[in-house]
């Protein structure tokens, strides 16, 4: 293991229940690094955060603290500190009591422990409020105090759940500098959990992304931001026009039924794709030889720092764009973007996948269901095959009992002149699903797909 690696985290995974909340997670913290564990709620994020603490034993896998396994270690052994979303401040203990409390523990000299807790409460702007009644303190003020109590032991990792997660945005936006300058000081390495992507981009040196306990992305906040590896990072990370696209040739892409200039090499001739383009990265132009596409405003939203506008292309695409400048609803306007403003990512997946296991000459058996099905000649009974479904086959029903299965919208996706949806079936499936209608996150669903969208390969083909 390299020198400057403090915490190395290798093949961890985690189940509760039978659900994999963790799986095969690996990645290493280097000394003194600001790390944010960054995804959705239930995404594994304060899961893996507390098995680095020792609160949660892992099913699999190592943590490596200086090269060695603390994975049986208990809590209180690891010297590293955590500083809890809800504070867990001792209410019967003053600022002063409560900061000094594990260094009592640890017996040392009164005058070591006096002169740490003044400089601790130095350090988080604390230093008149020493003998004041903890209860008595604002909710930004207990957060400094648990801070500065994590922080007096010199742990050598300070483990941060969603810290400020309770406090308003004003105050969450001031603690963000704090805590940016208190690392700045103090050098000590901290890991830390939010589902806030705003927050993860202003502190971080490096960002961990996770969904559904896997490890989407891991980089700097400007290499995340700016080169997204999938749909997921590019939605969830700030706003995006996310766009069905095809990879001409190196440097060239066509999306929204127009070619354009990238930077993007090696995705091969003629190769589906995923386009990203920030809104800030379409620009408005009054010059006809710099126009690359005409649309009309069709929305415009003040947001405080810039306009945010929703344009219908020529092609039929809908687009987001930031500017600082207004343009009313119905203008006609020209725009443009530059080639190193397009994101080409490889697509996760064209079409639906499943096992399946023909019946009969007009059955199979997929997704633990009988579905109608055209099987092509040379297919027999108990054949095992491939199911290949197109996402624009499925179909969704307003009721669950009306489909052959019943599942959930799980995930879903604006691309510019249609919805793409991840649908989590009763039994844990995955089933994707283009469609021009509109469902929310969380809705209840039935699911049918067509004898005629069913296509049958032979597995070993």
């Amino acid at each position: 293991m390299a020198k400057d690696y403090i915490i190395d985290i290798q093949h961890l995974s985690k189940s509760f229940g039978g659900v994999k909340v963790l799986d095969d997670i690996n990645f290493y913290v280097r000394r003194g690094e600001f790390v944010t564990l960054l995804g959705p709620s239930g995404c594994g994020k304060t899961t893996l955060l507390r098995q680095i603490a020792g609160f949660i034993a892992p099913d699999e896998g190592k943590i490596l603290l200086d090269g060695k396994d603390i994975s049986g270690i208990p809590p209180y052994q690891r010297p590293l500190n955590t500083v809890f979303q809800r504070y867990a401040l001792f209410p019967h203990l003053d600022v002063y009591d409560n900061i000094a409390f594990g260094l009592k523990l640890q017996k040392l000299p009164a005058k070591e422990i006096e002169a740490r807790v003044k400089k601790m409460l130095k350090m988080v702007s604390m230093t008149d409020y020493e003998d004041r009644s903890v209860e008595s303190l604002s909710g930004g003020q207990q957060q400094r105090v648990a801070i500065a109590r994590a922080l007096v032991n010199y742990p050598k990792v300070l483990l941060l759940d969603e810290p400020l997660a309770a406090l308003d945005l004003k105050m969450r936006k001031d603690m963000q500098l704090e805590l940016k300058e208190i690392h700045r000081k103090m050098g000590i390495t901290f890991i830390y959990v939010t589902h806030d992507q705003e927050e993860a981009l202003t502190l971080s040196d490096t960002i961990v992304v996770l969904n559904e306990g896997r490890i989407q992305q891991i980089g700097t906040p400007t290499d995340i931001y700016n080169e997204p590896v999938n749909c997921f990072v590019a939605d969830f990370i700030g706003e995006s026009n996310i766009l069905k696209g095809r990879m001409i040739r190196d440097r060239r892409v066509a999306f929204i039924k127009q070619e354009f200039d990238c930077v993007d090499e090696g995705f091969g001739e003629n190769v589906p794709v995923d386009v990203v383009v920030r809104p800030e990265d379409i620009y408005f132009t009054t010059d006809p030889a710099k126009c690359q596409f005409k649309a009309k405003v069709n929305s415009c939203t003040f947001k405080g720092v810039h306009y945010e506008m929703w344009v219908d292309t020529e092609s039929g695409y809908e687009l987001m764009i930031q500017d600082y400048d207004p343009y009313p609803v119905g203008t006609e306007v020209m725009l443009y973007i530059d080639p190193d403003d397009i994101q080409v990512m490889h697509k996760e997946r064209t079409r639906n996948v499943f096992d399946a296991k023909v019946t009969d000459s007009g059955h199979v058996e997929m997704l633990g269901q009988s579905w109608d099905c055209e099987v092509p000649d040379g297919f027999a009974a108990g054949d095992e095959a491939v199911a290949e479904v197109r996402f624009e086959d499925v179909e969704l029903l307003d009721h669950q009992e009306d489909g052959k299965i019943a599942g959930e919208v799980h995930f879903l996706l604006y691309k510019g002149d249609h919805y793409h949806l991840t649908i989590l079936t009763e039994d844990g499936d995955h089933i994707w699903v283009d469609t021009n209608d509109i469902w929310d996150k969380g809705d209840l669903v039935g699911v049918d797909i067509p004898a005629k969208g069913i296509k049958l390969i032979r597995r070993n083909d």
